[in-house]
């Protein structure tokens, strides 16, 4: 008996290519009309399975272990429609799904289907919108068009990258003397909570250095969202910015998608050659999200109930960020850090410090004092500031953290009546001129932009001498 032949199903456009030239017109139309509806990440059949465990924060589905893969997202549908998660745990037999949605409405047999495509794709015309963490329009502006979807996020090789070689003026006194900031760098502004890291990061996303802003609020009050963007950031420069919001009422799975999506929304200016700079607030709630979400699945917390995969993921996030290859732009990337209880050894603190370009440090004393932006010049570094100042301004900034370091270090001796004036010269003048420099740095987003800080320090402290009284004949 004769074996039966081996028949493979024909793909939909194999089936249009192969079909014989002497076909009538209107069959090759009908066979074109059917790849075009089947065309893409749209199948005839899905791989699907049913739900048969829920918990608050996740949910199990039987019949999809072969097929799935980390991190792919699932379409659940129950009673009140579909809804979206992603694959965080597979199984032999079983895999563990996040919800997207706050209140995912999942069922006991509910059916969940695996499915297709990269998602949302960056495009030009997203420069002035606001999305959610899946690229969704939450601005009411209508919908989004959708770019060349792209590989899988992943850092530039590190021998492919440009060097950062040029530094830019933020407008912002205090950090364009102490901390100044090159194109391509990643900076993070590390304060407790209720210090001034959101006001200090719009001052910063008001710089004109840049052809586009992406800003991610992640976790977030709701209500401060429209001031932000609205009022802070302003008409002007929110033409020019996409905003990716995840309020802290949402999933912990969309707050830790929102840094991903506004990266890849940054990566897509970046290789168009333009330079970008990403502000990204806070990066500590993103940490959050992903302790919430691997807790969920069962990893073991390591420090401070943070898994070890949290400390995996921050530098894969931020190793995004930073100059491109040859031939393509730069992301600046300027980050907030909330420090858990004002300890900046904390893990997560402690962690993106070592990965970070530079770090800002604001004291809760220094805004007591009603100095504003309240950055601790002798807590802050920039790595890179040798390449933005001059060999003057380097020197220059030097005597002046020495002279602010005097100025500190004697404030009890000070108050105690201690203090002789004569006695130490270097004093004498720190005394003297350390809180004018003070009151030079100080400014709100109010104040105007200024172009050359150094020139406006050196105007104020002239200002402020006392002229020296005229010999009495």
């Amino acid at each position: 008996m004769a074996a039966e032949p081996d028949i493979q199903p024909l793909p939909v456009q194999a089936a249009v290519s192969a079909a014989p030239a002497d076909l009538p017109e209107t069959t090759l139309h009908a066979l074109e009309h059917l790849q075009s509806r089947f065309a893409g990440d749209r199948m005839l059949l899905r791989n699907g399975g049913r739900i048969d465990e829920v918990s608050p924060s996740h949910y199990r589905v039987r019949g999809i272990s072969a097929s799935a893969r980390l991190g792919d997202v699932i379409e659940h549908r129950s009673a009140s429609g579909a809804r979206s998660g992603e694959i965080v745990r597979i199984g032999p037999e079983e895999v563990l799904v996040a919800p997207y949605e706050r209140n995912a409405d999942a069922g006991i047999g509910d059916p969940v289907f695996i499915q297709t495509g990269r998602g949302a794709a960056p495009h030009a015309s997203w420069r002035g919108r606001v999305i959610d963490a899946l690229g969704r329009p939450v601005d009411g502006a209508g919908s989004l068009l959708q770019g060349k979807a792209g590989e899988a996020a992943a850092a530039p090789l590190a021998m492919s990258r440009q060097r950062v070689t040029t530094g830019f003026r933020t407008g912002v006194r205090v950090i364009d003397i102490f901390t100044p900031i090159c194109f391509g760098q990643r900076l993070g502004i590390f304060a407790g909570s209720g210090v001034g890291k959101s006001t200090l990061l719009a001052m910063l996303a008001s710089a004109e250095a840049f052809d586009t802003v992406v800003v991610a609020l992640v976790g977030e009050r709701g209500r401060e969202v429209r001031e932000f963007l609205e009022d802070t950031i302003g008409a002007e420069s929110l033409a020019k910015t996409v905003a990716v919001v995840a309020t802290s009422d949402e999933s912990a799975m969309m707050r830790k998608r929102a840094p991903d999506m506004a990266m890849r929304v940054a990566e897509h200016f970046r290789e168009q050659g333009q330079r970008v700079l990403l502000v990204l607030d806070s990066i500590t709630r993103f940490a959050h999200a992903l302790r919430e979400v691997a807790i969920g699945v069962g990893e073991p917390p390591v420090a401070r109930g943070y898994p070890a995969s949290v400390f995996t993921d921050l530098p894969k996030l931020l190793e995004r960020a930073g100059p491109g290859v040859d031939g393509a732009g730069s992301i600046t990337a300027i980050l907030s850090v909330l420090v858990d209880g004002d300890d900046h050894n904390d893990p997560v603190a402690d962690s993106i410090r070592g990965i970070l370009d530079g770090h800002v440090v604001l004291d809760r004393s220094i805004a007591e004092q009603g100095r504003y932006p309240p950055v601790d010049p002798l807590a802050s570094i920039s790595r890179l500031a040798p390449k933005a100042w001059t060999k003057e301004q380097q020197i220059l900034v030097t005597r002046l953290r020495s002279m602010i370091a005097r100025f500190e270090d004697t404030r009890d001796i000070r108050l105690l009546g201690a203090y002789q004036p004569g006695a130490d010269p270097e004093l004498d003048l720190a005394v003297r001129q350390v809180p004018t420099i003070y009151e030079a740095l100080t400014q709100t987003p109010q104040d105007r932009v200024s172009p050359d800080p150094f020139a406006d320090l050196a105007r104020h402290l002239r200002s402020k001498e006392k002229p020296v009284d005229e010999p009495v004949e």
